[in-house]
């Protein structure tokens, strides 16, 4: 008995291109894909909000500098309105609390979205495995 030097090397296996894709299995598909486009719409309408926060939050620390008889502008739409300091603290809190309201609002839609999206795309990889690509791509 010689030993051989030679491995031998299992059969190559082919995956099979050719994927059979019902109409159904077309639907969920597209489905996934709105609701990934609303997922992300949303995502940037949250960055958004929280830029907007963020802004207020500015104003309100810039706010403090001011004395208090100062008469300060205020955006109101597309105009601007001299308010007293206090008048524009106020204003800028009850601003706050809306957009605070908006984002709760967003990051709600979104971790529904998420949850249906997960569900979807633990049967779509169950059923197309390597054949489907349902990740986002990070730029």
């Amino acid at each position: 008995m010689g030993l051989s030097t030679e491995m031998q090397l299992p059969p190559l296996s082919v995956p099979d291109s050719d994927v059979h894709i019902t109409f159904d299995d077309q639907q969920k598909i597209n489905k996934f894909a709105r609701y990934n486009a609303r997922f992300e719409d949303l995502k940037e309408q949250l960055k958004s909000k929280k830029n907007d926060l963020q802004n207020l939050d500015d104003a309100a620390e810039e706010l403090l500098l001011s004395d208090d008889s100062d008469m300060i502008p205020y955006a109101m739409g597309e105009v601007f309105v001299y308010r007293s300091v206090p008048n524009i603290q106020v204003m800028i809190e009850q601003a706050k609390e809306k957009v605070h309201t908006e984002i709760a609002s967003l990051e709600a839609q979104a971790a529904e979205l998420e949850s249906i999206m997960s569900d979807m795309k633990t049967l779509l990889y169950a059923k197309f495995g390597n054949h489907i690509n349902l990740e986002a791509d990070d730029d």
